[in-house]
């Protein structure tokens, strides 16, 4: 069974939403390191339409190990209005998310990686198909954004592991807690 894992970047006050705009002076070779050795144990990537949409502009042209993985690993786009994705390796997933999902999770294969946490990761989270988050807490407040914590939404975490970065970013790694330890 794979497993699911998400990575996102948040900043002291809450804000997921746009990280380009605030979190890239943190993005040092340490964490790109970071990142690349989840992405190294990833076979694919799954993402939202606006996430790809993002990626699909950015990454084409970015050069080096994390630009040449990010580009090179299969992507799995949910959407059930997209016609096709031009990005190469991917592929759009339509129907039931947590269905389509929960078969992915069946298969044999690697880690399937989601960045942020926008409706795809908290369906998933909601459905309880996310077996790791990672948090990447950045020493900064940006004062507006879309919010990772949203009212209402509720989960129960494991703290795993910790890991602080020389720029001031602290990775939280939780599990899923489903009930059993």
């Amino acid at each position: 069974m794979r497993r699911i894992i998400e990575s996102t970047l948040v900043s002291l006050d809450g804000v997921f939403g746009d990280p380009h705009t605030w979190a890239m002076e943190y993005f040092d070779q340490e964490a790109e390191a970071y990142a690349l050795e989840l992405l190294s144990n990833a076979d694919a990537m799954l993402m939202g339409t606006r996430t790809y949409e993002f990626f699909a502009a950015a990454f084409p042209h970015q050069t080096g190990e994390y630009g040449s993985r990010i580009n090179s690993i299969r992507k799995y786009v949910f959407s059930n209005t997209w016609k096709k994705a031009d990005w190469p390796n991917s592929t759009i997933v339509r129907g039931d998310v947590v269905a389509e999902t929960a078969k992915f999770k069946d298969q044999e294969g690697g880690v399937l990686v989601i960045y942020g946490h926008g409706l795809l990761g908290q369906t998933l989270l909601e459905h309880d198909l996310l077996d790791e988050l990672k948090i990447w807490i950045h020493p900064l407040f940006v004062g507006r954004g879309q919010l990772l914590f949203r009212e209402g939404r509720t989960a129960t975490l494991k703290l795993e592991a910790t890991r602080t970065l020389r720029s001031g970013t602290v990775v939280l790694t939780y599990r899923a807690a489903r009930g059993r330890d």
